[in-house]
């Protein structure tokens, strides 16, 4: 470990995070939990990683991240017919849906409204569009590869 290896493209680094809505609601968090990620590994939002890019262990930051999970697409609503819910499901508005994608991956979406010949369902994630505050504490950073990111 070098106390001055700033995160970066090749770069290991051991984190504690809470993400955080402007009005302050916190949506996710690691708590006291360390957790460990690759800078590029797609295990944080490429708008979190820029976010931290320079920060050298010990620091702690507040970002604002706009736009963090991207625009809200209203091509990403989809009417449903109803007849593709089973009549063992209960489909109300606000149920999250899961639904398989063409490469057979988990696709979830949210209902947002009942009719009787269809059922309309929105495949945005639910933090899309919202400006988000990053709080972050950088604990480690490591140099692993001399990768360059390609964004």
């Amino acid at each position: 470990m070098s106390r001055n290896t700033p995160v970066g493209p090749g770069t290991r680094v051991d984190l504690r995070f809470s993400l955080l809505l402007e009005t302050g609601e916190r949506v996710d968090s690691t708590g006291e939990d360390i957790v460990t990620l690759d800078i590029g590994d797609g295990n944080l939002l490429p708008t979190f990683e820029k976010a931290i890019f320079g920060m050298v262990p010990g620091e702690s930051a507040s970002h604002l991240v706009c736009k963090g999970f991207g625009d809200h697409n209203p091509e990403n609503i989809q009417q449903i017919p109803r007849s593709q819910f089973g009549p063992d499901i209960e489909v109300t508005e606000g149920l999250v849906v899961s639904f398989a994608d063409a490469q057979n991956g988990e696709l979830p979406g949210i209902i947002n409204k009942v009719e009787p010949m269809f059922v309309e369902v929105d495949f945005n994630h639910p933090l899309a569009g919202r400006d988000l505050v990053f709080e972050v504490d950088i604990i480690n950073v490591e140099q692993v590869s001399n990768d360059i990111l390609r964004v």
